[in-house]
């Protein structure tokens, strides 16, 4: 679907606007408490629903501005620049890499039933693709889902499932032809929470992104109704390389908002530290680091806004987009590790805006495609 809008468009100027305020007012006065929580609550989808913030790439008809790639990208920027990558990380799953498969494929009952209460915040929704022995190598994985009466028995393992533990419907991927070519057999189904022959198990705390649960997902027998099938039966793999690029669009995007933050906090602390008779941002070495970083962040922040109008265009663009989070999630990587350096030993601190984000970065060269895979 082609989106003739530009970031130039007042409408994203405005959402631009809209999404500062829902951050300022949503998001930073409560996220160290759902830092300690180990959750992103219902409560903070339900105030960005409000804002119109949770269905910007859904069509209209479903509830959606339909503003499409775009609009994906200026709300990932600015809720990541929140500095709680955590709950950046909860929501940009729920309206970018999981709902979006029941917009674009799903039945008209399905996307009744599912969307109204996604994009307003009262269902949380995640994705589960990812299996101990099956990450970016899609074509391995080995949950199983077959036809039994008038319905379908799941088998297998998820893990490092972002939204399972207290989000109410995920999108997973199983194998329905083990007789087909490895991407040829695989299959989407919407699973709710409470189904039966599920059992969700909580993970082990993350490096960062602590405001974000995550879990394993064991289906043992797991009883779905037929109409739990999302898209065309043995055509998954190619649904989720679909979504893959709108996926890592805004990965690249989230890249972008924190080293924005980080060198924002950063350019505050050094002219703020008193040091050798003046302050950080006295000494030449200090401004050249910033200096370098603000230059490298402003290209990748380019590379980002160019493939999004190219999505947006409906250009076909899976070289850019691999390029897009290559470089935007290294990019982040060096921007975290300098402006840390520079913060010195309170940087080091636990809690600490430049400490949080650093950490809450480092998922981002693994997350949706490894940098290795987008490179090859």
């Amino acid at each position: 679907m082609k989106h003739p809008i530009t970031f130039d468009d007042p409408r994203i100027g405005r959402l631009r606007e809209t999404a500062r305020r829902a951050v300022r007012e949503h998001i930073e006065p409560h996220g160290a408490a759902w830092e300690a929580a180990g959750t992103t609550p219902h409560a903070a989808y339900r105030a960005l629903g409000a804002e119109g913030l949770l269905g910007l790439c859904h069509a209209k008809q479903d509830g959606g501005s339909g503003l499409g790639p775009i609009a994906s990208v200026v709300f990932a920027e600015e809720i990541s620049a929140s500095t709680y990558g955590g709950v950046a990380e909860a929501v940009l799953i729920h309206t970018d890499m999981s709902s979006t498969h029941i917009g674009h494929r799903g039945t008209e009952a399905q996307r009744r039933r599912y969307l109204p209460g996604m994009l307003g915040g009262e269902l949380i929704c995640g994705i589960a693709v990812t299996e101990p022995e099956a990450g970016s190598d899609l074509a391995a994985l080995r949950t199983t889902a077959r036809r039994e009466g008038d319905g379908w028995v799941l088998d297998g393992v998820k893990t490092y499932a972002t939204n399972a533990v207290h989000g109410d419907v995920m999108v997973v991927a199983a194998r329905t032809d083990p007789q087909a070519k490895a991407t040829r057999g695989i299959s989407l189904f919407i699973v709710e929470r409470g189904t039966p022959g599920l059992a969700i198990r909580p993970m082990a705390r993350k490096l960062g992104l602590h405001s974000s649960d995550i879990a394993d997902m064991v289906f043992t027998g797991a009883r779905l109704p037929a109409d739990a099938l999302l898209g065309e039966e043995n055509r998954g793999f190619h649904a989720i390389l679909e979504n893959f690029q709108n996926e890592r669009l805004v990965l690249g995007a989230m890249a972008v908002g924190m080293a924005r933050r980080a060198l924002e906090v950063t350019l505050a602390y050094v002219k703020s530290r008193k040091a050798f008779g003046g302050t950080l941002w006295d000494l030449q070495a200090t401004r050249q680091r910033l200096a370098m970083l603000a230059a490298r962040h402003k290209a990748v922040t380019a590379l980002v806004h160019d493939t999004a109008v190219r999505a947006a265009q409906g250009q076909d663009c899976v070289r850019e987009v691999s390029m897009v989070k290559a470089l935007a999630g290294e990019t982040v990587q060096d921007v975290m590790r300098e402006c840390l350096q520079l913060h010195g030993g309170a940087g080091y601190m636990a809690d600490c805006p430049i400490e949080r984000l650093t950490r809450d970065a480092r998922i981002l060269t693994i997350g949706g495609g490894a940098t290795e895979v987008m490179l090859e």
